[in-house]
């Protein structure tokens, strides 16, 4: 009998001792992407203290951008949100990483495919949540002023199914 409880506490002590020497390193190294250092350890938006520019010439120029954390452009996490008036469109693209998108008020609609239809796709009302896979073709568009919050992994880059589509290659802006 004290043969077993000698094992079991020795056992004990053995899984104690690695689960804290487990800890230890976890606490010391950071978990993060090397990227991830840049990010400040906080950091808080309030409705009213988002500072809106011109978006990415990739978009057209009649919506607003706004950096919430992180550098879209650069590798890394980032946060970003898009302020778009009453029927916005994203024109057909993909992107290299995976998109997750939050709506954050009015009406998203979003499609998979390579050409604009606007009797597909899913209607996202504020609070939804969905996410796009690298390379997946789709578009969107919005009802009402629509403001959605995208993050993913960095370097952000939009590519337009057909290239005609881009603003940033255009004398004039699609909307």
């Amino acid at each position: 009998m004290n043969r077993l409880f000698l094992t079991l506490a020795l056992v004990a002590l053995a899984v104690g001792t690695v689960s804290a020497a487990d800890e230890k390193p976890a606490a010391k190294t950071p978990t993060h992407p090397a990227s991830a250092a840049t990010m400040p350890d906080h950091g808080m938006s309030t409705p009213d203290g988002i500072k809106w520019g011109p978006p990415p010439a990739v978009f057209t120029q009649t919506a607003q951008f706004a950096v919430l954390a992180g550098n879209p452009m650069a590798a890394g996490q980032y946060v970003v949100r898009l302020k778009m008036p009453d029927g916005y469109k994203i024109m057909p693209h993909w992107h290299p990483t995976t998109e997750n998108i939050t709506v954050i008020s009015g009406t998203f609609h979003f499609a998979t495919g390579d050409k604009f239809d606007d009797t597909k796709g899913a209607v996202m009302p504020a609070g939804t949540f969905g996410f796009v896979g690298p390379h997946m073709n789709h578009y969107a568009w919005a009802e009402g002023e629509t403001i959605v919050q995208v993050h993913g992994t960095g370097p952000f880059k939009l590519t337009y199914v057909n290239p005609a589509d881009d603003p940033s290659k255009s004398a004039t802006a699609h909307q």
